[in-house]
């Protein structure tokens, strides 16, 4: 059973994938705007490119169905998307590892852009273009959910704790009635199949490692917050000492190293490093 652990989320580590994925993304997104600004043909011509539009996709421009994931145009959609992938993307990343982390990343947007592809053909629905990794970053957040259904988070600027699977419903249900309203517009079809991606990747990647005996998944999340939790509080003590004219030291994992001068008599279990609680 889950337990009800919470998720303060303030500024997580920005490293691994999770860091690469928004400096390419942000780095192209700047690019953008200064074509756009500067030499207009040319921007609309790269976003012709890059944007998943299923009428050149039958033409052959298979590169779409991942390039459309570095597109943005608007601003506030550009930061949403990212901000996703950062907030949750590094508790994903500390669970499944880089490697699996960008198979999430690039096999949810592929994945969902293949299904929008195919609902488009219909004439009928999944019209239109899509861009952004929007799909993406609503699979890191199912997949978050599904290894860690019991806890809620934090979000600012909100002072209260939300269940996730409250978000996930609650992001269901706005891109829903973007849907409807848009007449069913391939850019929310490819964002409510991104939450369908990640849990197609989580059965198949983590749930089938799980059930054959494998490590169980469930806590892995919360114990690299935890992890990351006490590095953290570990450098602020060593901040603070040093103020008071007193050096500390900590490993890489947050642990306690006594001074050497105290190690001749104790030795902690032949550990390199102290326990601290």
């Amino acid at each position: 059973m889950a337990r009800n652990t919470s998720f303060d989320i303030g500024l997580p580590p920005f490293r691994g994938a999770v860091r690469q994925i928004i400096i390419f993304s942000a780095l192209i997104y700047v690019v953008i705007l200064l074509l756009m600004a500067f030499a207009q043909g040319i921007g609309q011509a790269v976003l012709a490119l890059g944007i998943l539009d299923p009428v050149r996709v039958r033409e052959g421009w298979l590169w779409q169905f991942v390039t459309y994931a570095f597109v943005y145009v608007d601003p506030l959609n550009f930061v949403m998307s990212l901000v996703g992938i950062y907030f949750l993307g590094w508790a994903v990343e500390e669970r499944i590892g880089p490697s699996r982390f960008y198979g999430l990343f690039f096999g949810s947007i592929i994945l969902s852009g293949l299904a929008g592809f195919a609902f488009s053909l219909s004439g009928v629905v999944a019209q239109g273009s899509a861009l952004g990794s929007g799909a993406a970053s609503n699979a890191i957040l199912m997949v978050f959910y599904l290894v860690n259904r019991g806890a809620p988070i934090m979000l600012f600027p909100i002072p209260i704790q939300i269940p996730v699977k409250w978000i996930v419903l609650f992001i269901a249900a706005i891109e829903t009635a973007y849907l409807l309203l848009s007449h069913f517009a391939l850019q929310y079809f490819v964002l409510l199949l991104g939450l369908a991606g990640g849990y197609i990747w989580y059965v198949i990647f983590l749930r089938r490692r799980t059930s054959i005996g494998a490590k169980p998944s469930s806590d892995g999340i919360r114990n690299a917050y935890y992890r990351w939790k006490r590095r953290r509080a570990a450098r602020k003590f060593e901040v603070y000492m040093r103020k008071h004219d007193r050096k500390v030291t900590f490993d890489e994992h947050g642990n306690y190293i006594p001074p050497e001068e105290d190690q001749g008599g104790k030795k902690n279990g032949g550990s390199k490093s102290g326990w601290v609680n």
